[in-house]
């Protein structure tokens, strides 16, 4: 048996053709619609981009534990399960988040890893103080951050000078020289179309969109009116959609590989991402610091598996998250898992239509923790205007290129272990900072089968009360912390 994992990083759903998107330029994506499974209700559950990844080694939520950093020494990585079993593991990516301090656990439980440097502000090229104009666009960011970017900018002139571009290419020369082989996983992982949207022109011109150095390509997150805006978000649209037009073309070359070599019969094919991006949706730009709105946790995700060929084509509604993946590539090398995951096979809803969950969990370490039934969508924000007690547990200190404080390290304390760290003593460390301003913002609830675009919040009806019930109940089975139950006000709802 062999699998190919092709993982882009920011792709939001709204923007394909497969999910109604009537404007954006991407054959290739639209294709898979035939050739693949087509998931209506797919959804992310530990977010941003390296939390995210521990729920694919682990398939276990982690938000609620700790926030972005290394995969812990008492997760079980299934890639470590799948070398065990003679499965050859091969990574490449351009993800550099993978060489910082808070990732770089992840890409040495593959056997085999390549990297191409360059993306976003990955600290590859030596640069002198850059000034950057201070008549720049508004929704630009600026920072040292974009210095590193702009300095990468400079070897990135060609397409196949893009980074994105060698990671695919690096997928394509993976396939072709083992396509007869049995036994190995290849994972194809493009931080495209995550933002800068930098692309060449010939993407650009899709859109209408001229050369311009005043483009907005390097979105600052922040709150923003859309219709006060309207005329630069509209542009940062077009140039996101470029970006996908792009990465839409490279996808084209695996796909090609997979007719020309029909490696439907014997191959699994998984395409799907970390989460999306708001582009003034709901007001605001970005991620992370903003509620876990449709644009953000809800996923497209594409799925072929070749004992399953002839449902191809068909769309899956039945819910399914990221937590799933794991699970779904160890049945298909037909490996048994003793580990106590929250994941669970998809093979499970194609063999039967069985549900594989009844609720879902989603959100960021600090921000609302949101559930979902199905039906509702309910995001539980902190009551206190603090965000506080916020907790780390875990056996690393490291964020995303650097160590905790030592002033955070100095009250830690030695708990006991539970589910989540299955059963290895690990460190509470108590955060003195306000994460994410989910106070400010306060419950969220919406009927997306009467609301899909999440405009009118049901917050304080009989609704919100089942809602509460039901987070409650999940959060138990997941060995919740108790400081969170705290946080969310929910300390008297059958946990003392």
């Amino acid at each position: 048996m062999k699998a190919v994992m092709i993982m882009f990083d920011t792709l939001t759903r709204k923007f394909l053709p497969n999910y109604g998107n009537e404007w954006v330029q991407a054959p290739t994506f639209q294709k898979l619609s035939e050739k693949m499974l087509t998931f209506d209700n797919f959804y992310v559950g530990s977010m941003p981009c390296m939390p995210a990844r521990r729920e694919l080694h682990t398939g276990k939520y982690n938000f609620l534990h700790r926030g972005w950093g290394q995969l812990e020494v008492f997760d079980q990585s299934i890639f470590e399960i799948l070398k065990k079993n003679k499965i050859y593991t091969h990574l490449v990516t351009d993800h550099f988040h993978y060489w910082e301090d808070g990732g770089a656990t992840y890409h040495t439980r593959y056997d085999t890893f390549q990297s191409f440097r360059g993306q976003e502000n990955d600290r590859w090229i030596p640069l002198k103080q850059q000034v950057l104009n201070d008549n720049q666009n508004p929704l630009n960011q600026h920072g040292s951050w974009t210095e590193y970017s702009f300095a990468n900018r400079g070897h990135q002139i060609k397409e196949e000078d893009y980074s994105s571009a060698k990671t695919f290419q690096a997928g394509v020369e993976f396939i072709e020289q083992y396509k007869d082989e049995d036994n190995w996983f290849l994972q194809i992982e493009s931080f495209d179309p995550h933002e800068p949207f930098l692309v060449p022109q010939k993407y650009r011109e899709f859109y209408g969109l001229a050369p311009t150095k005043d483009s907005p390509n390097y979105p600052y997150y922040q709150k923003l009116d859309y219709q006060a805006n309207k005329a630069d978000l509209d542009v940062m649209r077009k140039e996101y959609a470029a970006l996908i037009s792009m990465v839409d073309h490279h996808l084209k070359k695996i796909i090609d590989l997979f007719d020309q070599h029909n490696l439907w019969a014997d191959t699994m094919l998984i395409i799907n991402t970390d989460h999306g991006f708001g582009l003034g949706e709901h007001d605001f730009v970005g991620k992370t610091f903003f509620p876990g709105y449709d644009e953000i946790i809800h996923t497209p995700f594409f799925l072929h598996v070749p004992q399953f060929q002839t449902l191809a084509g068909q769309r899956i509604t039945e819910v399914a998250q990221t937590i799933d993946i794991p699970l779904t590539i160890l049945d298909h090398f037909n490996l048994n898992d003793q580990e106590d995951r929250d994941g669970k096979s998809i093979f499970k809803i194609l063999a039967s239509k069985m549900k594989n969950h009844e609720e879902i969990l989603f959100g960021v370490n600090g921000g609302h923790v949101g559930i979902f039934d199905g039906r509702f969508i309910y995001m539980r924000a902190s009551v206190h205007p603090n965000n506080l007690p916020l907790v780390q547990y875990t056996l690393n200190f490291n964020f995303m290129r650097n160590f905790f404080p030592i002033e955070w390290l100095k009250g830690m304390k030695l708990v006991d272990g539970s589910r989540y760290s299955n059963g290895v003593e690990l460190l509470r460390i108590n955060l003195p900072i306000n994460w994410v301003d989910s106070y400010a913002v306060g419950n969220l609830l919406f009927d997306l089968e009467n609301d899909p675009a999440q405009l009118n919040n049901l917050k304080g009806t009989k609704v919100e009360e089942i809602m509460v019930k039901k987070l409650v109940a999940k959060l138990a089975t997941i060995a919740c912390p108790q400081e969170e139950y705290e946080r969310l006000g929910l300390k008297n709802n059958g946990f003392n």
